[in-house]
């Protein structure tokens, strides 16, 4: 058996053209003046000719000046460079100009003479029309972003315009109503029985609470349209601060904060402010008939993400009925019970969510309620808990 070394197959002309022929690029060779030498099959079919009819042939005797002209040049680059050489070309299709990443270089011969230029050229169209495509939509979406964009900046001032507007309109019947009533009830008095005096009282009452509505309107604009900023701020700190103001109307009242501390959050501070206003002020409200009223604030994080809670053992709620307490005017308690607008909660809603965070409330009727939030963005199947 013999263990000799085989001898190398010699690929003739034969095989090297079956080779080039079953490959979907492009190929063929030219002379150092531009007449081609050979062509491949894949160039017969695009162009609709047989290599017979191609070989001796230039670019100038098959496409248009300018095409011929860069196809040329290409060629003269390449030789001169003495490597390969990728470039971009273009040459017509049946539906249009076709682009081709081509890569060219020289055959040399033993003196280190270029002879001949090869090309290699793969049709990359489809990508280049489904990038230009990609292109024109992003453009497209782009310009319509703009468009709606500005058509919402100016929808927004008009919105703003006209929230102040009506405010101002509004204050000012309201502030007669209160001034005239007042009058009556000091001025008139003696001439005004029992039930008379009431009806003033409750228009005052009512006139107060119109008031206090408008007021929750403008914070909920705000709320929505105010610019947002992101600071580093302490939340500890800032809820001890709201809890005081809170405690001041109605100093008579003993509730216990438990306030964590070093709590830290990211967020427009002001916002938060108008957060922390809305929850405390309405756990300080519904504790009010609690034997031993607590309200805390406290964080835990959850997956990465720090999730703050406040929460009260007061009067809580149904919650059959938590789908609709972040919605505006929405009230789960009657006005002759605990006095309100229902507007906060949609307040602190629409600023957790401008912040990119979710909010969840959780509470039972006569055991408290519990407000959790975060204030940074989190992966879209993350759960709130």
């Amino acid at each position: 058996m013999s263990t000799g070394t085989r001898p190398p197959v010699r690929v003739g002309h034969e095989q090297l053209m079956s080779l080039i022929d079953h490959t979907s690029a492009v190929i063929y060779m030219r002379d150092i003046d531009g007449h081609y030498l050979l062509v491949n099959r894949e160039y017969e079919r695009l162009f609709d000719l047989s290599r017979e009819e191609i070989v001796g042939l230039t670019d100038h005797d098959l496409f248009e000046g300018p095409i011929a002209d860069e196809f040329r040049a290409n060629d003269l680059a390449a030789i001169a460079r003495g490597v390969p050489l990728q470039v971009e070309e273009q040459a017509p299709g049946e539906d249009g100009m076709h682009t081709y990443v081509t890569v060219k270089f020289p055959l040399h011969d033993a003196h280190g003479h270029a002879y001949a230029i090869c090309g290699i050229s793969t049709d990359i169209t489809a990508r280049k029309r489904a990038e230009e495509e990609v292109r024109r939509l992003n453009d497209e979406l782009e310009l319509r972003v703009r468009q709606r964009t500005a058509e919402l900046e100016a929808s927004t001032r008009e919105l703003d315009s006209f929230a102040y507007s009506v405010s101002h309109d509004l204050r000012a019947p309201l502030r007669s109503l209160e001034g005239f009533s007042q009058v009556l009830l000091e001025d008139y008095a003696s001439r005004l029985d029992e039930e008379a005096q009431g009806y003033l009282k409750r228009i005052q009452a009512n006139v107060g609470r119109m008031a206090q509505m408008i007021d929750d309107l403008l914070h909920l604009s705000r709320a929505t349209r105010s610019q947002l900023r992101r600071d580093a701020f302490d939340l500890s700190g800032l809820a001890r601060e709201v809890a005081l103001e809170v405690s001041a109307a109605d100093p008579s009242r003993t509730v216990r904060w438990e306030i964590s501390d070093d709590l830290r959050a990211q967020g427009d501070p002001h916002l938060i402010r108008l957060v922390l206003q809305n929850l405390l002020g309405n756990a300080w409200k519904f504790t009010a008939h609690a034997a031993d009223p607590v309200i805390s604030v406290s964080m835990r994080p959850q997956s990465g993400i720090d999730v703050f809670e406040v929460r009260d053992n007061g009067a809580g709620f149904d919650m059959k009925y938590a789908d609709k307490i972040f919605d505006p005017f929405q009230r789960l308690h009657s006005a002759s019970e605990f006095e309100g607008t229902g507007i906060g909660l949609a307040i602190v809603h629409r600023i957790v969510t401008r912040h990119g965070g979710r909010i969840r409330a959780e509470g039972a009727v006569g055991a408290g309620a519990a407000f959790r939030f975060n204030l940074t963005p989190a992966p879209a199947d993350w759960e709130l808990r």
